[in-house]
C-alpha cells in the first residue's frame, strides 16, 4: 500500500461522510479487500471463518466512521479495527479447535464385543457344588428362565433363586468381586 493508495482512500472516506454514497461504496470495497487479505494472514488453523471476520470489521467501519480523524490516515484505524474484530472472532471460538468428523472417522475402531470363552465359564463354575452349578448354568449360560429351570431339575423356584444368588455370591467371591 503506497502513500497514494492511503491519499485515496482517505479522500474517499471524507467524500463518504460527507454523504457521497459512491465514494463510500468504492472506499468499503477497497477495505474489504485489504481486510480480508490481513485476516487471512492472521488465521494459521480453522475455527475462524475469515469472511464472517471481515463482514464484522466492515460493519464496525460503517457504524464508527465518525470516530475516524479526517487528519490522521485511515489504514491504521481500519487494521486497528480489523485487529479487533480478529480477536473478538478468536476469543468466541474459544480453546476449541474444530475438525470436520469425516477426516478422522477413519480413526474409530468399532467396539469390541467382549466374549467369554467356554474355557473362562467352565473355570468360574469348577468351584461350585453341584446342585449350584447347574443352576447357574442353566440360567447364565443356557438362558433359561427360574421357571424352566425348576422343571427341568425337579425343584422349586424358590430352591432355584437361592442357588442361584448363592452361586453367584460364590464365583464372584472367588474372583475378588464383592
Amino acid at each position: 500500500m503506497t502513500g497514494k493508495d492511503e491519499a485515496e482512500l482517505s479522500r474517499l472516506l471524507r467524500a463518504a461522510i460527507a454523504g457521497d454514497e459512491r465514494a463510500y461504496a468504492d472506499f468499503l470495497h477497497r477495505i474489504a479487500a485489504l481486510v480480508r487479505g490481513f485476516v487471512r494472514r492472521k488465521i494459521v488453523q480453522g475455527g475462524v471463518d475469515p469472511e464472517d471476520v471481515v463482514q464484522e470489521t466492515l460493519l464496525a467501519i460503517h457504524v464508527k466512521r465518525h470516530t475516524w480523524r479526517s487528519d490522521a490516515p485511515v489504514l491504521p484505524w481500519v487494521y486497528a479495527i480489523a485487529r479487533f474484530k480478529l480477536i473478538d472472532a478468536f476469543r468466541r471460538r474459544g480453546r476449541r479447535i474444530e475438525v470436520e468428523i469425516d477426516e478422522i472417522a477413519e480413526t474409530f475402531a468399532e467396539p469390541e464385543t467382549e466374549t467369554v470363552s467356554e474355557r473362562d465359564i467352565n473355570r468360574a463354575l469348577d468351584g461350585l457344588p453341584a446342585a449350584q452349578r447347574s443352576v447357574v448354568s442353566s440360567i447364565s449360560v443356557d438362558g433359561q428362565s427360574i421357571g424352566e429351570t425348576a422343571a427341568k431339575l425337579g425343584i422349586s423356584e424358590t430352591a432355584v433363586r437361592v442357588s442361584l444368588h448363592r452361586g453367584l455370591a460364590a464365583i464372584a467371591k472367588r474372583f475378588g468381586r464383592q
